[in-house]
């Protein structure tokens, strides 16, 4: 015998690897929020203090932020507004500044 519908739906939350590897990465220990802030060079600083202070990277302060910030932008791809791509565009030359590297 079938069972009555429930009155609600059961809602089913999607899971997606990246949200995890952004939340929990094993480099970096990122603010929370971080990608969401408007201010790049906020976004800049906070991803340079996270790689610099983590004992658990593999590669460079540098490299480890630069991979984060540009893992999140190819995890969001053609999701992200176009606003927020030039936010987080200006953070990748700011985090480039904060590291001497332009």
């Amino acid at each position: 015998m079938r069972r009555a519908a429930p009155n609600k739906p059961q809602q089913r939350r999607r899971r997606y690897w990246s949200n995890e590897v952004t939340r929990k990465s094993d480099a970096l220990d990122l603010e929370p929020g971080v990608f969401t802030w408007r201010d790049p060079k906020r976004i800049a600083r906070s991803l340079k203090r996270s790689a610099e202070q983590s004992l658990r990277r593999k590669a460079g302060p540098y490299q480890s932020a630069m991979s984060m910030l540009t893992f999140y932008i190819n995890r969001a791809g053609h999701n992200l507004p176009a606003a927020r791509m030039r936010v987080l565009d200006q953070a990748k030359h700011e985090l480039r500044r904060l590291f001497e590297k332009e």
